[in-house]
C-alpha cells in the first residue's frame, strides 16, 4: 500500500493516528546517545550487542508511531558492522519506514558516529526491521499505507519490496538443501572446506 504524496495538498496537522495513510516523514526517528565504558568489549569498542540493542528500540519506535499500535520485532535483515565505534563517541540512530504490507512495516535504520572532539562522522551500519503491529488482544492489526514523499522514499519502497522477494526465495531454496546419505559423497562435496568429519 503506497501513495505518491502531492507535496502541495500534503497537510501534516491533518495526519492523526486512524490516518489510513501516513506520510514517511511523520514517523521518522532519531535517537542519540553517547558511549559510555560501560558500553564496551573486551577489545575496547562498543559492543555490537549495545548497538544492536539501540537499533531495536528506534525501530520500535518508528514502526509504533506509525501504525498507532504497539509492535515487535518479526526479523532483523543483514547487520553489518562497517566501522567500529569508540567510547566516547556519539552514536545517532535513523529510522524511517521504508516499507509496508498488510500487518508489518520495514523500518530502514542507518547509523553514524560521531567523534565530539574530531567531529568525525562515520557510517557504521544499516539494517532493515520487520515489524509487525499488534492490538490489544495481541493479534496482528492492519498498518496505514505509506505516503511517499519522495524519489528516496520511493526507491526504499521498491528496495525493500525486492528483498522481501528475494528472501522468500532464500527460504525456498535453503528448504530444498538435502545432506546426502553417503559419508563418502559428503567428504567429496566438502573439498576444499575447512572441516572434517568426525569418525
Amino acid at each position: 500500500m503506497l501513495k505518491l504524496a502531492n507535496s502541495k495538498k500534503l497537510n501534516m496537522s491533518a495526519i492523526t493516528p486512524s490516518s489510513p495513510y501516513k506520510p514517511v516523514s511523520f514517523s521518522q526517528t532519531v535517537i542519540t546517545e553517547l558511549m559510555i565504558p560501560s558500553y564496551s568489549n573486551f577489545g575496547g569498542k562498543i559492543h555490537g550487542g549495545i548497538l544492536l540493542s539501540l537499533m531495536d528500540k528506534v525501530a520500535y519506535v518508528c514502526a509504533a508511531k506509525h501504525a498507532g499500535n504497539y509492535c515487535v520485532t518479526a526479523s532483523i535483515d543483514t547487520v553489518d558492522f562497517l566501522q567500529p565505534v569508540e567510547v566516547g563517541d556519539l552514536v545517532s540512530l535513523m529510522a524511517s519506514v521504508n516499507y509496508v504490507g498488510k500487518t508489518s512495516l520495514v523500518v530502514g535504520i542507518r547509523v553514524i558516529s560521531e567523534n565530539i572532539k574530531t567531529n568525525k562522522v562515520c557510517h557504521t551500519n544499516t539494517s532493515y526491521f520487520t515489524m509487525v503491529a499488534k492490538d490489544e488482544k495481541n493479534q496482528p492489526v492492519l498498518v496505514p499505507g505509506l505516503i511517499l514523499e519522495n524519489r528516496d522514499h520511493v526507491r526504499r519502497f521498491f528496495e525493500a519490496g525486492r528483498r522481501k522477494q528475494l528472501k522468500q526465495n532464500y527460504k525456498q531454496e535453503a528448504d530444498q538443501i538435502n545432506v546426502p546419505e553417503s559419508e563418502e559423497i559428503c567428504k567429496q562435496m566438502l573439498t576444499g572446506e575447512r572441516c572434517l568429519i568426525s569418525g
